[in-house]
């Protein structure tokens, strides 16, 4: 088998249009199609989605940001606890998305003057393998963890002679 790389990341959001404003609107996304509703049984959800039967797709989008990875976002119908919280990153399953930026204190100024919830940070890391890296966390308005980074360079470990890791800037 020969993988070429990421080409998309999915997660379900509780209201779509609100997702695709947030991304497009801070993070210049494009969107590349709208499927609406995908009108499948219940044996197909159950059995091709791992999903409860009678859950349905109501939209997914697809949205690019600049040099990286399709995002693909769901909007279901029928699940029995949809505003379930969120999984923390500290928990199996729990994850965030990372994106590249070209000055993270500027990004992180300018996310929290559009009411964005951003964490603490940036911070630089100024040791060890991942030293020359900016990072900060903030949330999406739907409470899905988001990260923004900017790095000076190639990180510490690959300076020692690590392989480089891939980057939308290169």
């Amino acid at each position: 088998m020969k993988v070429y790389g990421m080409q998309h990341v999915g997660f379900t959001v509780p209201d779509l249009d609100e997702a695709v404003a947030f991304f497009t609107k801070l993070f210049g996304a494009v969107e590349c199609l709208s499927t609406g509703l995908v009108d499948v049984d219940d044996a197909y959800m159950r059995r091709r989605l791992g999903v409860p039967g009678n859950t349905r797709i109501e939209d997914i989008r697809v949205l690019r940001i600049g040099n990286g990875s399709n995002l693909e976002i769901f909007k279901y119908s029928g699940d029995a606890d949809p505003a379930a919280p969120l999984k923390r990153n500290s928990q199996p399953g729990g994850y965030h998305l990372a994106f590249q930026v070209d000055d993270c204190n500027a990004a992180a100024d300018r996310l929290r003057a559009e009411g964005v919830e951003v964490l603490d940070g940036p911070t630089y890391v100024d040791g060890g393998p991942m030293e020359g890296l900016t990072w900060c966390y903030l949330k999406a308005p739907w409470g899905q963890f988001l990260e923004i980074v900017s790095m000076d360079g190639p990180l510490a470990a690959e300076r020692a002679g690590g392989p480089a890791q891939w980057s939308p800037h290169n």
